[in-house]
């Protein structure tokens, strides 16, 4: 699984540098918006300890996450099975969180023509997200926002939200509407709408307020997965008690691959990559 070793900061640069990328393609595209061929947009994964687990035993969800534009290190746990299989480089030693790659991203949209929609959850967190959002951050533009219906996503619950957003002119939309589901509406979105969609989990919740988050200590040494449980232990045991166990699994197994390698290239399901510079966004300095 390629997980681009950004910092916080690079990785909120990257984002708006593909929301720019995404709407130059927009606008130079002759004809009417629905000419616009396919696969323009780039999909934006948040991933931790429960997607990858889920992507080691799915196999369309492990081909969606390997062909995204962009993966980020969601999960602390991430991060750390990187350094541990990835000794020889010297990479970052923080997560990517969706929550803060939220708001980074919409203060640095500030006072730009950056355009973003909101999809998931339900209508009352939205409302709550889109007040908090207009509060911090005045000057950013919210273009829409739509709540799905639950239940598996549909060819025409698609058609409809391309639409909009379409109309809308949206660059960037983030989209939380739970892993995996969000990953796939993601990149269904981006084969369909040259936009930046970026899925972000429970971060909708998180800067809502309708949700605690853990506190910072508790994020930065892993044991997050350990405070949700205990805030939503009927919803989330199953998720975190099977999903952890196997993430690890997986390290060790990858570890123990690496340590007995041959001459022979071993492909690793998990992957820090080091992201490209350009002129638009800003390299990892430590990777």
């Amino acid at each position: 699984m390629p997980i681009t070793a950004h910092t916080r900061e690079s990785a909120a640069d990257h984002v708006l540098h593909l929301s720019r990328r995404v709407r130059e393609t927009r606008h130079a595209q002759p004809g009417p918006p629905e000419a616009l061929t396919a696969r323009q947009g780039s999909d934006v994964h948040l991933s931790n300890a429960y997607t990858l687990a889920l992507a080691d035993q799915d196999t369309e969800l492990r081909g969606l996450l390997r062909s995204a534009s962009l993966n980020l290190p969601d999960g602390q746990s991430v991060v750390w099975a990187n350094q541990l299989l990835h000794r020889d480089r010297t990479l970052p030693s923080t997560r990517v969180y969706g929550p803060d790659l939220l708001l980074d991203v919409f203060a640095l949209s500030q006072n730009t023509d950056v355009r973003h929609y909101l999809l998931g959850s339900t209508p009352e967190v939205l409302e709550g997200l889109h007040r908090e959002l207009r509060r911090r951050f005045p000057q950013a533009r919210i273009v829409g926002t739509c709540s799905p219906p639950f239940g598996p996503l549909t060819a025409e619950e698609l058609r409809r939200q391309a639409e909009d957003i379409r109309a809308a002119d949206a660059d960037i939309v983030w989209v939380g509407l739970g892993t995996p589901k969000q990953d796939r509406w993601a990149a269904d979105l981006c084969a369909e709408l040259p936009v930046v969609a970026v899925a972000v989990g429970a971060a909708f919740d998180f800067v809502a307020g309708t949700k605690r988050q853990a506190p910072p200590w508790i994020q930065n040494n892993g044991l997050e997965w350990l405070f949700r449980i205990g805030s939503e232990p009927r919803r989330l045991w199953r998720r975190y008690l099977f999903g952890n166990a196997r993430f690890v699994r997986g390290v060790v197994r990858q570890a123990v691959r690496t340590t007995h390698r041959s001459d022979r290239c071993v492909r690793s399901p998990i992957t820090w990559i080091r992201p490209r510079p350009s002129r638009h966004e800003h390299s990892t300095r430590n990777s």
